[in-house]
């Protein structure tokens, strides 16, 4: 009776134990079959093979972290703010995680690394989502206007310390909080500057030269 009424959800939230206790290298179908009180052909029959099952689990935390991000992508207001708050979620979420359960989050890093293409859509995904705002910045006027896709995934990349797990040895350093507002403004900075380099060579531009004594426009010195 109990095989009659499995769902997949229940096979992953036992997968998910199974694996805290076995860890990845040695956790297998059968044992989450045993844990579930039905046989592994039960299993099968909603995830194929261990690699099927293992890919899922991992999938599925992955969606515990994007999720909350895709709402702030979505919203409206100013998009520096946003793309602010967007990075902090991210790197928040993954530090809670690994200190509220740190073994649990090495297991999940662990399988994230087999599951080499369900975390290559991961990264797309939340590269998408902040594309996603930088856009919006742009049509706001907030951010210069630049190839939104490739800033997307240049600023996922370089806050990587702050929320990939292969520096989770460093999130306790206390300087972290720091080195995270510096590198986050430099990139809000470089969005914007040229934004406003443009606003200031349209003003020059528009100003009336000033006559030298000849008559004709003196020329601008640099300012050091």
């Amino acid at each position: 009776m109990r095989e009659a009424v499995l769902t997949p959800e229940q096979i992953l939230d036992t997968a998910e134990e199974v694996l805290r206790r076995f860890g990845p290298a040695k956790a297998t179908v059968l044992d989450v079959a045993r844990s579930l009180g039905v046989s592994h052909g039960s299993v099968y029959r909603h995830f194929p093979s261990k690699t099927a099952l293992r890919d899922a689990v991992a999938e599925r935390f992955l969606a515990r972290v994007s999720a909350p991000l895709a709402t702030i992508a979505a919203e409206d207001g100013p998009a520096p703010e946003r793309l602010r708050r967007w990075l902090t979620q991210l790197s928040a979420e993954k530090r809670r995680m690994a200190r509220e359960d740190p073994e649990l989050f090495d297991t999940f890093h662990a399988i994230a690394t087999q599951a080499r293409e369900v975390v290559a859509e991961h990264l797309r995904n939340l590269a998408a989502q902040i594309t996603r705002i930088i856009e919006s910045g742009i049509l706001s006027q907030e951010f210069a206007d630049t190839d939104a896709t490739a800033c997307g995934r240049a600023v996922l990349q370089a806050t990587a310390r702050f929320h990939h797990p292969v520096h989770a040895m460093e999130w306790a350093d206390p300087d972290l909080d720091a080195d995270y507002d510096a590198v986050i403004t430099l990139i809000l900075r470089g969005l914007t500057r040229s934004t406003r380099s443009t606003e200031s060579t349209e003003s020059t531009s528009s100003s009336p030269r000033s006559a030298g004594p000849s008559g004709s426009p003196s020329s601008i010195t640099p300012q050091e």
